[in-house]
């Protein structure tokens, strides 16, 4: 048989036909697939856009909890607990669902977005000890505008919550973590101190904060630093608190006796400070004393941690230190801060709080007991320097809690206020 008749043969040959037509078929899908695979990858890259935020990045709560607010009809959840400090101090419970890690819908301005929320059970963020995470936002075109709406929505939600409040950050490893309640903003009137003082450091915050472009036209570094000093409970951190309100600022409060804080990790938390925040370090005479002191009393520099004098310094205002700051630092001992740490660059205006004058006595008896008559604030002010002449401002305040409503009793019972 020659080879053109065998090929004819295998026409006939229903077998063979069978044969031909499941491999034909099982050509076609492969193709078939292939094509729709491919399809797919270039609908996907043409015709879609993605975002992704990690944990790490600090709009990821941000965006979860405006993923809570839009996704309320999704059926895999998972609780958030949280607690809620009203204004009388007391705390109850809150609890929220979230999405569950999974894949979510939410329609947003007319589009459909899909929400993919991952969680790696085997990679853990070392500072928090939490599961690593991330979300991941696809929607149809590609137009950015809808991600930076949806995360600046999320900036402007999670402000709203914080509308009225001073949140307080502390240093936790090598981040900065909220910590306790968002407070209330303290009135910055409500922090009496001698006459003039409030006004002129609040002017010269704004000068600061308003004068960026002053300070790059003259090579000059663009940060602030204050010094606070005077006696205990003279209210020097309270006038901070009242300051970050009355800016709405956040406050960062790093206490420089840490034993595990050293140089590297000071440089590093300062480069990273929330935007509009002031940087509070409080006490540093607890932290370090002058070097005059030291070599006169060595026993002053047992038991401090690892961060240097130097260190300090070079994070205040050295080469490597970041710009756009505020930096406050509180002692109730000048005397024992060594002299270049609050040299000009690195404290640019200092400020004493002393104990309380009379013009302070009386504003605070009108300011706990408003519309009594002024001879009876010059009295009580007359009578307190009278008995001692260096009450603090917290000594005042205490006193006045224990006659909240009579003002009378406040000025008879004087002799309490040193008690």
């Amino acid at each position: 048989m020659s080879f053109s008749e065998f090929i004819l043969s295998l026409k006939d040959n229903q077998y063979f036909g069978a044969g031909f037509g499941l491999v034909g078929m099982g050509t076609a899908l492969a193709l078939a697939r292939k094509g729709a695979q491919f399809g797919l990858v270039a609908f996907r890259r043409h015709c879609m856009i993605t975002l992704e935020v990690t944990s790490r990045d600090k709009s990821y709560h941000w965006l979860l909890n405006w993923i809570t607010h839009h996704a309320k009809h999704t059926q895999h959840l998972s609780v958030l607990t949280s607690y809620l400090q009203h204004e009388s101090g007391k705390v109850s419970t809150t609890f929220e669902f979230i999405p569950s890690p999974g894949n979510h819908f939410i329609w947003y301005e007319g589009r459909w977005l899909r929400v993919e929320r991952n969680r790696e059970k085997q990679m853990l963020d070392l500072n928090t000890g939490t599961p690593w995470e991330s979300v991941t936002l696809t929607s149809l075109g590609r137009n950015r505008q809808i991600f930076f709406d949806i995360l600046r929505e999320a900036r402007n939600l999670a402000l709203k919550q914080q509308e009225g409040k001073t949140v307080l950050y502390t240093a936790m490893g090598s981040e900065w973590r909220q910590f306790g309640f968002p407070r209330r903003r303290r009135p910055l009137h409500s922090v009496v101190l001698e006459r003039g003082i409030t006004q002129k450091i609040v002017q010269d915050v704004h000068d600061f904060i308003n004068s960026p472009k002053w300070y790059i036209d003259r090579g000059i570094p663009y940060r602030r630093g204050y010094l606070l000093y005077g006696p205990p409970g003279c209210g020097k951190s309270s006038f901070i608190t009242a300051l970050a309100g009355e800016l709405q600022y956040s406050i960062c409060l790093m206490s420089l006796s840490d034993q595990s804080l050293t140089d590297d990790r000071l440089n590093h938390l300062l480069s990273i400070a929330p935007q509009q925040s002031i940087v509070l370090l409080e006490d540093v005479d607890a932290a370090f004393v002058s070097r005059d002191l030291a070599k006169e009393n060595p026993a002053m520099y047992q038991g401090m941690g690892r961060l240097t004098l130097s260190g300090l310094l070079n994070a205040l205002d050295g080469v490597a230190s970041p710009e756009a700051r505020l930096v406050f630092m509180t002692t109730n001992y000048l005397d024992r801060l060594d002299p270049a740490l609050i040299r000009p660059g690195r404290v640019d205006h200092k400020q004493f709080f002393g104990y309380c004058s009379h013009w302070q006595l009386s504003q605070m008896f009108q300011r706990f007991y408003p519309g009594q008559p002024a001879a009876m604030a010059e009295k009580f002010a007359d009578n307190a320097l009278a008995l001692s002449g260096k009450i603090s401002a917290a000594q005042v305040q205490g006193h006045f809690l224990l006659c909240k409503f009579e003002p009378l009793r406040a000025i008879e019972d004087i002799q309490q206020i040193i008690a």
